[in-house]
């Protein structure tokens, strides 16, 4: 399980990052920081892709009361295919920490690599599996875009974005070959390129 261990190392305020719908052919890439109050870390706060849909929809009410600070970033499908998604993940990273109300001194981000921006800052490979803060920063990305998708699956059913969450799932991919792509979709990304071919 995550522990606090890597905040440790660090004075002052310190956030973990993360995101989540780099791989989807449809919606933004979401991205979350958040600052974890030592001594009122949430139970059960791991991975959020290990967690099921219920324990993550508690722990996102439960880190948004006691965290001492949260904001979460986007960065728009417009973005996304001008960008890049590497880019524009890092963008919507960059919005997270500038949504927080507090300034940080250190911030822990999810990979391999950081943002090029004004914080100090280390990158974790495997952060959200070994860092409460990013796994609790996992968690608000993925119910934050989870909400996106689930609302925009109702003005486009065609797709199973209630169940998909814009992944290129078997319905999803039909869906996209019979009804072609909304300006939800990802066009720099293959499978949605390849139907504006057709």
């Amino acid at each position: 399980m995550p522990d606090y261990s890597f905040e440790r190392l660090h004075d002052g305020p310190v956030a973990g990052v993360d995101e989540a719908g780099r791989g989807p052919l449809a919606g933004p890439v979401v991205a979350a920081a958040v600052i974890l109050d030592p001594d009122a870390i949430p139970d059960g706060l791991d991975d959020s892709k290990k967690l099921s849909a219920g324990k993550r929809a508690a722990l996102d009410i439960m880190i948004r009361e006691k965290a001492v600070g949260f904001g979460v970033g986007m960065a728009s499908v417009a973005e996304i295919d001008s960008l890049n998604i590497l880019w524009a993940t890092m963008l919507a990273m960059t919005r997270a920490v500038e949504a927080l109300a507090l300034d940080v001194a250190h911030v822990l981000v999810d990979g391999n690599r950081c943002p090029q921006w004004r914080w100090a800052s280390t990158a974790v490979v495997g952060g959200d599996a070994r860092c409460v803060s990013i796994a609790a920063a996992s968690i608000l990305a993925k119910e934050a875009r989870d909400r996106i998708m689930l609302e925009a699956a109702v003005r486009h059913p065609h797709y199973g974005w209630d169940r998909n969450k814009g992944y290129g799932s078997a319905l999803h991919l039909a869906a996209l070959r019979e009804h072609g792509p909304t300006p939800l979709h990802r066009r720099s990304f293959a499978p949605v390129a390849q139907m504006l071919l057709v």
